[in-house]
């Protein structure tokens, strides 16, 4: 009997060493999140419910390289991409658009974009922004990271909210109002670039809003009533199960290897105080700021 529960003990323990060791090695998920002026990191392992555990903050005013007169602009972010591992895109309904070091929190691109609620990084240097309603908005435009605030291209879109780049594809997907649009890279290496619209959808619901890639190619898109994701090799539109027929959510991210998802939606006209997870289901809660978008790093 002595023997017995002495092997147990060693193979419990044994377990017990393997796990950790496993949890050792993996890398720290953290979460982007941005609302407010601020854009910051959490640690996704060391945070829980409203115990939160910050690694990262930025804001307009303490960040070297941005004028003090574009300040204003980065009132109300809305979008926070990371681009590489060191590099965030960060996006403003006030009205600018940010490229920024992780590490020195420094900005070394940016722009006046009237209400900006999304960016993505393209091939070559290029910053490519959705713009939705405004004065000036409604399109989206090319920028160059050499030359900041200097527009390159632009082309209208009623109510841009959303830019994926699709590597494997080399399109551009952009979301507006009521429609998806595919666009391709033309005179790329000249001083003049231009996108080329190649394709356009309309979506199966109204307004547009966020925009994310899968890794099994898939675009989802969140709309007003609910979440779709759209088959890029078959152009059909179909519900997002796991989302379906839940409103006005802002952001979504999705593993399609894990189905670990992680969200937000607008309770409190269009911010909240809650980022959403699901396998496993978990729920943070940010009580200092109105949380508009969440991205994973």
């Amino acid at each position: 009997m002595r023997l017995l529960s002495l092997l147990f003990l060693i193979l419990w323990f044994s377990s017990c060493t393997e796990k950790n060791v496993s949890a050792l090695d993996q890398d720290p998920l953290e979460i982007i999140a941005c609302g407010d002026e601020n854009v910051v990191i959490f640690d996704r392992v060391k945070s829980y419910e409203d115990s939160l555990v910050k690694v990262w903050e930025w804001s307009a005013s303490i960040s070297e390289g941005l004028p003090e007169e574009f300040h204003a602009y980065f009132n109300s972010t809305d979008d926070c991409k990371p681009v590489g591992e060191n590099q965030f895109l960060i996006t403003s309904s006030s009205g600018g658009v940010a490229l920024v070091n992780r590490k020195d929190k420094k900005t070394v691109f940016y722009a006046r974009v009237p209400n900006a609620h999304s960016a993505e990084f393209l091939p070559g240097g290029r910053i490519v922004v959705a713009l939705s309603t405004a004065e000036n908005g409604n399109a989206i435009r090319l920028y160059d990271v050499d030359q900041p605030d200097e527009i390159l291209f632009s082309d209208s879109l009623y109510s841009g909210h959303g830019a994926v780049w699709d590597e494997e594809k080399n399109s551009l997907f952009a979301l507006g109002f009521d429609q998806l649009r595919e666009y391709k890279l033309s005179d790329w290496e000249s001083a003049q670039p231009k996108l080329a619209k190649v394709n356009e959808w309309e979506i199966p619901d109204e307004s547009g809003h966020d925009l994310f890639l899968t890794s099994d190619r898939r675009l989802l898109l969140t709309t007003t009533n609910s979440v779709w994701q759209f088959d890029i090799s078959t152009s059909l539109f179909t519900p997002f199960e796991p989302l379906e027929g839940i409103g006005h959510v802002k952001s979504v991210n999705y593993n399609a290897e894990t189905e670990a998802l992680v969200y937000t939606k607008g309770e409190i006209s269009w911010w909240t105080h809650h980022i959403y997870f699901s396998n496993p289901k978990d729920t943070l809660v940010v009580n200092d700021m109105k949380l508009y978008k969440v991205r994973v790093l």
